[in-house]
C-alpha cells in the first residue's frame, strides 16, 4: 500500500504507519536523505523478516531512530558525556551514535557486538514518526543489500514489490550523503563512517 504524503493528513499517516509497525509489519518511510525501512526494534520476528527482505548479512547491525534523547534509555546502557555534547549539537540530524547496548536489545540489532547505533533524524517524516512512536524503529536504507538506497517510492517498489506493508510517498527525497556514524563506546571518539556531518577527533 502506498500513501501519498499530505500535510493535512500527517497525523493519520503517522498513526496508520505506527499501527502496522506495532503489528509486526514493515513500512518504508522518507528520511532527510533516502527512504528507510521501519519495523519495531523489539519485535524479533519483524527484525528477522527485515533481514530476509533486504538479503542483509546477519553480521551487519541495524541502525535505529528515536524521537529524542530521552528515548535512549530503552536501548542503551549509558550515555557518556561526549555523546551528550554531540546530541546537543547535531540532533535532530544526520549523526548516528553507537552506544553500549542495553541487555534486552536483540542481537539482530547489534550483530552480537553489544553496541547499538541510534539517531534522532533531521526534519522529515522519519522525525515525526519517531517522535509520535515513543519507541525505537529501525532505520536501515530501503534497498537490497549492496544496491543503491532508494530515493523515490518507485525504487522501493522495484526492490520489494508488495513485500512491504506500507510506503509513505513524498516523491523523491534529497539523497546526498548518509549520516555520519561515531562510536562513543571507546576511550576516544571513533568515526566509523564519514557522512553529512564533518567531525574532528
Amino acid at each position: 500500500m502506498i500513501i501519498p504524503f499530505n500535510k493535512n493528513s500527517l497525523l493519520k499517516i503517522i498513526a496508520d504507519s505506527l499501527e502496522i509497525i506495532k503489528g509486526g509489519g514493515i513500512i518504508a518511510y522518507p528520511t532527510e536523505s533516502f527512504y528507510a525501512l521501519g519495523v519495531l526494534a523489539t519485535n524479533e520476528k519483524a527484525l528477522g523478516n527485515l533481514f530476509l527482505l533486504k538479503k542483509r548479512p546477519i553480521e551487519k547491525p541495524l541502525p535505529l531512530i528515536v524521537g529524542g534523547p530521552e528515548a535512549l534509555a530503552t536501548v542503551v546502557k549509558t550515555v557518556p558525556d561526549r555523546a551528550i555534547e554531540l546530541m546537543k549539537r547535531f540532533w535532530p540530524g544526520p549523526l548516528t551514535i553507537v552506544f553500549e547496548a542495553a541487555d534486552n536489545v536483540s542481537d539482530l540489532l547489534t550483530a552480537g557486538t553489544g553496541r547499538v547505533a541510534v539517531r534522532v533524524p533531521g526534519d522529515s517524516i522519519a522525525l515525526h514518526l519517531a517522535r509520535e512512536a515513543g519507541f525505537p524503529i529501525t532505520a536501515t536504507s530501503a534497498n537490497i543489500s549492496t544496491k543503491p538506497p532508494a530515493d523515490n517510492p518507485d525504487a522501493v517498489l522495484d526492490y520489494f514489490g508488495d513485500s512491504i506493508d506500507l510506503i509513505i510517498d513524498v516523491g523523491k527525497t534529497p539523497g546526498g550523503r548518509p549520516s555520519t556514524i561515531v562510536d562513543v563506546t571507546t576511550d576516544t571518539l571513533k568515526i566509523l563512517r564519514e557522512g553529512s556531518i564533518i567531525l574532528q577527533t
